[in-house]
């Protein structure tokens, strides 16, 4: 049973979302939606003592998140959610912090090229190009584990398509947080669980999938990977909550996992909305959702 603090804050989220998102916002253009989201973003509080370094990769910028104690030689490559066409490394900072935390490790975050102006497969492209750098500097393929959430999940799963099928080498894990997987919208959760989700609703997902995809089919592989061949992808970590309208898509994308051979774990959260783990320390669930995540990522690392 979801805890008293959760529901809660669901019920607030869910409040707001309406008063001042919604259709309101969708009436703003997208760079004020973006600054928006930046803005509202700023009352996370970063974990203590996470050490803030910015850097520039041939045009990408990246922040390294470490503390004192990080493994210098291990490294998360996170990927921030947003649709593929909002957030940045403001909004998703703090999330990325705790897992790096979590898991003792550094966490290296990028700001990828956002739809419409850059569509599929604009980011698919920096994110391979942000792991070669990665390989570059020394990083060995097996210290490194892809993590994202939402879009950040798919685009984990399609960077490593593609290196798959280039015939490089792979991470040595992927982390997925309600990952957006199937941009047809096809799963049942899309109706099941429309009058519950707090944050997103199915109109506007859609909208946001045919705004990355520009003339692209929706079922293309690398737009929604439950549709790819899996087979030989690292070992895959799923988190969603049952209260979202992606929940289909991470039962589909483990589904089609585990039938390619591909180890999974998966766990959908009672009660929770589209990546709570963003609530960091105010609610338990996030807590316990990111430890998980850590002993995760210790577990793939030990190895």
């Amino acid at each position: 049973m979801p805890s008293f603090k959760s529901f809660f804050l669901e019920k607030v989220i869910k409040l707001t979302v309406k008063r001042v998102g919604g259709k309101s916002l969708q009436k703003k253009g997208i760079k004020e939606r973006r600054q928006k989201l930046d803005a509202a973003s700023k009352a996370l509080r970063m974990p203590k003592n996470c050490m803030v370094e910015p850097l520039d990769m041939d045009g990408i910028y990246a922040e390294w998140l470490s503390y004192s104690d990080s493994k210098n030689d291990k490294v998360i490559l996170y990927l921030h959610g947003g649709g593929y066409g909002y957030c940045s490394v403001q909004t998703h900072r703090t999330l990325a912090a705790g897992i790096g935390r979590a898991a003792g490790v550094k966490v290296l975050l990028p700001e990828y090229r956002l739809a419409p102006e850059h569509p599929f497969p604009s980011a698919i492209e920096d994110a391979v190009c942000v792991y070669r750098w990665l390989l570059g500097q020394g990083y060995q393929s097996t210290n490194i584990i892809f993590a994202g959430d939402s879009a950040g999940g798919g685009l984990s799963i399609a960077t490593s398509l593609v290196l798959k099928n280039q015939n490089e080498r792979l991470p040595a894990a992927l982390v997925c947080l309600s990952p957006w997987v199937d941009l047809t919208s096809s799963g049942e959760s899309y109706q099941k669980n429309g009058g519950v989700d707090p944050y997103l609703n199915v109109d506007g997902v859609r909208k946001t999938a045919r705004m990355y995809a520009g003339e692209a089919a929706l079922d293309h592989p690398l737009i929604s990977p439950v549709f790819a061949d899996l087979t030989g992808l690292p070992p895959l970590f799923i988190q969603v909550g049952s209260h979202e309208i992606l929940q289909s898509d991470a039962e589909m994308l483990a589904a089609q996992a585990r039938k390619a051979g591909v180890k999974v774990t998966m766990k959908v959260w009672d009660g929770m909305w589209h990546v709570w783990q963003m609530s960091g320390d105010f609610i338990p669930e996030s807590r316990k959702a990111i430890n998980e995540i850590g002993d995760f990522a210790k577990m793939i690392f030990s190895r």
